[in-house]
């Protein structure tokens, strides 16, 4: 009976030493598994064509755009903060839609014309963070702003007599805080999610700056919940916000339809101007940031537009649609140029 019990303890011995074997063995495995992956520390850029002469094309036109357009956008801002007739809530937020626009405009920009007299486009991990986080800072400021002005516009046409009391300076500063604070959320949870991603290989980026959809792309786990994460942070927020917008400027619409009032033909043509630049900021983030994280041939072009080009048209639209604004900035320029 003991020579029979010592023989089992011996077996539960030796089934526990392969255990144990098995799992140092398992263990080291790892060891040299993680050893050999290497951290990606930077990031190459493709760019956004081989063609030479196209990329030749899209240096003059951004050119163009900084030194022509930007300079209007800070004129648009500075025309603003110095004419004591442009004080109601409809101008100070114009002012920060130019601002944001013009900051927004630094982030890709600038480096995108360096790249194109570089061989090699390379983005350090850490810069590639710090793009994708400005990017959906101002980006989501910005699409918040333009529901505060659609609020704004709701309440001049549809609630007039509750405007003033709406609309106060504390409640304007307080609603540009919260936009503030909400393109930051926004943001912070972008790069949040990001940052948890291991990156061990591959590290070329197929598009001209950093972006959500292409980083996850590279990272070295099942990112299927991540890009579940990125689609309702980015995509619903944005299709969220646009359909919002299109249903707020319906209603004004149809409100002032049957009006006889003045500023009816104004009404109109602010909505106007503010649902062209809803299209324009809305309709390239919808189509990127929507569907599943697919590469499709009409995302760089979309992406050059929806960073560069739109941002800084933006001010400019509704400036010559605003005759108040067009005034003052004749008189601004008159009095510096005599």
């Amino acid at each position: 009976m003991e020579e029979k019990r010592g023989r089992c303890r011996n077996g539960r011995l030796k089934a526990l030493e392969k255990s144990l074997t098995d799992f140092m063995i398992l263990q080291k495995a790892r060891e040299m598994e993680s050893k050999n992956r290497t951290v990606i520390t930077e990031f190459i850029l493709l760019g956004l064509t081989q063609s030479r002469d196209m990329q030749l094309l899209v240096f003059v036109l951004i050119l163009i755009f900084y030194f022509i357009i930007l300079p209007g956008n800070f004129l648009i801002v500075f025309t603003i903060r110095s004419d004591p007739g442009l004080t109601a809530p409809l101008y100070f937020f114009l002012g920060n839609l130019a601002f944001l626009d013009a900051s927004y405009s630094f982030i890709v920009a600038p480096r995108m014309l360096v790249d194109f007299l570089s061989e090699k486009k390379v983005i350090s991990y850490r810069g590639c963070i710090t793009q994708l986080f400005f990017l959906h800072f101002l980006g989501g400021g910005e699409g918040l702003l333009l529901v505060v002005m659609a609020f704004d516009r709701y309440i001049a046409i549809c609630r007039p007599l509750h405007y003033s009391t709406v609309m106060n300076p504390r409640a304007c500063y307080a609603m540009l805080l919260a936009l503030w604070l909400g393109g930051f959320v926004h943001s912070i949870v972008q790069v949040v999610l990001i940052l948890r991603l291991p990156f061990c290989g591959p590290n070329q980026l197929d598009n001209f700056f950093c972006d959500v959809p292409q980083v996850i792309k590279l990272a070295c786990t099942d990112t299927f919940v991540v890009e579940l994460l990125m689609v309702f942070n980015s995509g619903l927020m944005t299709l969220l916000c646009f359909l919002g917008l299109l249903t707020s400027y319906a209603v004004i619409l149809c409100r002032i339809r049957g009006s006889s009032s003045e500023g009816k033909n104004k009404a109109v043509s602010t909505c106007t101007t503010h649902i062209i630049v809803m299209f324009l900021m809305f309709g390239p983030g919808i189509f990127i940031y929507t569907r599943p994280f697919r590469a499709f041939p009409a995302d760089k072009v979309v992406s050059l537009f929806h960073t560069v080009i739109f941002p800084l048209l933006n001010p400019v639209i509704y400036t010559l649609r605003n005759q108040e604004v067009k005034t003052s900035m004749k008189k601004v320029f008159n009095k510096h140029m005599a």
